[in-house]
């Protein structure tokens, strides 16, 4: 456009549309141009009155052209507003062109982002200005797009943060992997869980990370199946498998896997939790649950041996007492004499494997007594000489003579000899003939930094211990037997039993027979052995003490009379407690020797109706009893102080518990 059109447009236009046409060659087009563009256009004189609008200015105000032209800006927008623009003014004046772009105040209340250009218009270079032309783009719904995109960004970066947050901190592992099988997320937790760095495992083959090489054909399968459109059997269902970690090996999981689809793509995440620790919890669980089914039994069990050992221990103690006096009848018989000894020693060798019965069922207080190690290995191996015998083991004992005795529970260090010994015989099970066992005892040699002890020696030729296992072979529930052959709680038990004895109990480097070898050692004694009076023949002169005899057992109280007779004392039987008592009213006794489970009145009652007779005479019974397992029998004796002999006995043992009562 000429700058005489120029001139005549912003002189003779007082309204779109309005001007003289012939004389303004190609207004009309330029008008129409104005009218069409999509944005307010303005033409101001110096003075800041309107001289042209174009269509979309006067739309936007709302206004006809005849309220625009020939008035100020002040006048249509307002003081307010115009005010805005006065510091530039002298700019514009001036030759300045100005551009800007924000948010503008409208009088009708409205609030629009604009970008607004202002350019002086002159006649003639170097000319004065004559007009200011002005041009406004309204953004305000770009700008307001701008906002919704940028909040739905921003909501989205706050959704991907906290989303990311959570798979970081999240305590299952998570692995993500594409349609090809490839990983494409690996959380804190599975870097820790499989060992693998998260940079490391981005795009490599999910089955090479984590599926076990066994399993890694299946898995390929599955998903190619699932990449052919094949429907899927293992979504969102909870499975138990093995995983494999970074070093090789294998470990139980937990997994929930999940299929997600997004941007024409498909996702597989898998939810994993390491089920190591739950595994052995609930093994632990089960093997105490096995003890303690095995507890009840053996109670249950205990209970049945008392009353089995009782009617054992009686027909024991009459073929025990009549060897014994009939060895001492036969003095001029060797032959009758020798016959005698081998029934007694038979009869002895039953007492002992009852008695070991007994010792292993018994619940007790630990009692600590001078107790001779040879003598527990003897019952023990009496105990298992026929599972040993059957099983083709050949037995080697190399007991040291003359060993010293060790301060212990006798009971709690018979069951360790005992373990050992069976240890030592399931090892052997396995191992093809010849099957060797060696039980050696000795004392170790004195040493400065600790006192003197007697060592136990268990070893056998079976497969020994794997060097592997040797430094958890005494760990609590640990256990290389088969199924159902063990607890993995004996050798820990018996290595605390020996450690609470102050000695200890150990593997050694080298077996003897080369299998297996453990070692006990324990403490000696620091009292003197306890040695019992031989029997001393009767005194003629000595008083004739009277002793009552009770028991259910005739031949019993017949044995237990004629051994007492033999020793000088004045003896009467009674066959139950109500003879007894109808005795001890008639008579004077000087002691009672009592069998204290009887049908009618028992030892404890006859006890009672002694205490009530004569007060003295209770302190001078003995009981005579198989049951030392019933707990109304202990809690008996122990509120009594009465002493007791054990079924079945030696007569010299009852010898010398009689003659010591009467003592008092």
């Amino acid at each position: 456009m000429s700058d005489e059109t120029g001139e005549r447009l912003f002189r003779t236009a007082t309204a779109p549309g309005v001007g003289d046409d012939a004389a303004l060659p190609g207004l009309e087009t330029l008008r129409a141009v104005l009218d069409s563009v999509p944005g307010r256009v303005v033409a101001l004189d110096t003075a800041f009155r309107y001289v042209y609008v174009n269509r979309e200015f006067l739309d936007f105000m709302g206004l006809a052209a005849a309220d625009v032209i020939g008035r100020e800006v002040a006048q249509v927008f307002g003081a307010k507003i115009f005010a805005t623009y006065e510091p530039v003014l002298a700019r514009l004046l001036a030759g300045e062109s100005l551009r800007w772009e924000g948010w503008r105040d409208y009088p009708d209340g409205r609030r629009r982002f604009v970008q607004e250009t202002l350019r002086p218009y002159t006649a003639a270079p170097g000319a004065p200005v004559s007009a200011v032309i002005a041009f406004n783009r309204d953004l305000t719904e770009l700008k307001q797009r701008e906002a919704e995109l940028s909040a739905k960004l921003e909501e989205l970066e706050h959704t991907q943060a906290l989303k990311s947050a959570i798979v970081d901190n999240a305590l299952a592992a998570i692995v993500t992997a594409d349609e090809h099988g490839l990983v494409v997320e690996f959380n804190p937790a599975a870097e820790r869980m499989f060992g693998i760095a998260r940079e490391a495992a981005i795009g490599r083959p999910v089955s090479a990370l984590i599926i076990p090489d066994r399993h890694r054909a299946a898995h390929d399968a599955g998903m190619a199946r699932l990449k052919a459109g094949g429907a899927p059997r293992i979504i969102g269902r909870r499975l138990e498998m093995e995983a494999k970690r970074a070093d090789g090996s294998e470990f139980p999981v937990e997994m929930v896997l999940a299929r997600t689809e997004t941007g024409g793509c498909c996702f597989y995440s898998a939810f994993l939790a390491d089920l190591t620790q739950q595994r052995a919890t609930a093994g632990e669980i089960e093997r105490q649950r096995e003890a303690l089914r095995q507890s009840e039994k053996l109670t249950a069990m205990g209970s049945l041996l008392a009353g089995v050992a009782h009617e054992l221990n009686n027909p024991l103690a009459i073929v025990m007492g009549r060897a014994t006096l009939l060895e001492s009848k036969c003095e001029d018989e060797p032959a009758l004499r020798a016959d005698a000894a081998r029934i007694r020693e038979a009869a002895e060798r039953c007492a002992r494997i009852v008695r070991t019965f007994l010792n292993m069922a018994r619940q007790k207080p630990a009692e600590e007594h001078n107790v001779q190690v040879n003598d527990l290995v003897r019952g023990a191996v009496d105990l298992l000489q026929y599972g040993l015998r059957s099983g083709g083991l050949s037995l080697e004992l190399a007991l040291a003579d003359g060993l010293p005795p060790v301060l212990a529970d006798g009971d709690r260090l018979g069951q360790i000899v005992l373990n050992l010994i069976v240890n030592a015989q399931q090892a052997l099970a396995t191992t093809s003939p010849p099957r060797r066992m060696r039980i050696e005892t000795g004392i170790e040699a004195r040493r400065p930094d600790r006192s003197p002890r007697v060592w136990l020696r268990v070893a056998d030729n079976g497969p020994g211990v794997d060097a592997a296992h040797r430094e958890r072979i005494f760990d609590p529930f640990f256990t290389t037997k088969r199924e159902g052959m063990g607890t993995g709680l004996g050798l820990s038990v018996s290595r605390t039993v020996a450690r609470e004895h102050g000695g200890d109990l150990s593997l050694e480097q080298t077996s003897p027979l080369g299998g297996a070898s453990f070692r006990l050692s324990v403490p000696l004694s620091p009292e003197p052995p306890s040695v019992a009076p031989a029997p001393q023949p009767p005194d003629e002169d000595a008083p004739h003490w009277r002793v009552l005899v009770v028991d259910d057992e005739p031949d019993l109280v017949e044995l237990m009379r004629e051994v007492l007779e033999g020793a000088g004392f004045e003896v009467a039987g009674a066959e139950s407690g109500a003879v007894a008592l109808e005795l001890l009213r008639e008579a004077r006794f000087d002691a009672v020797v009592s069998d204290l489970r009887m049908p009618d009145i028992d030892g404890a009652a006859l006890w009672r109706e002694v205490c009530r007779l004569d007060a003295a005479l209770a302190s001078r019974m003995v009981f005579i009893t198989g049951d030392t397992l019933s707990p109304a029998a202990s809690d008996f004796l122990r509120e009594t102080g009465c002493g007791v002999v054990d079924k079945p006995f030696a007569p010299a043992e009852l010898v010398a518990r009689v003659r010591a009562l009467v003592a008092r």
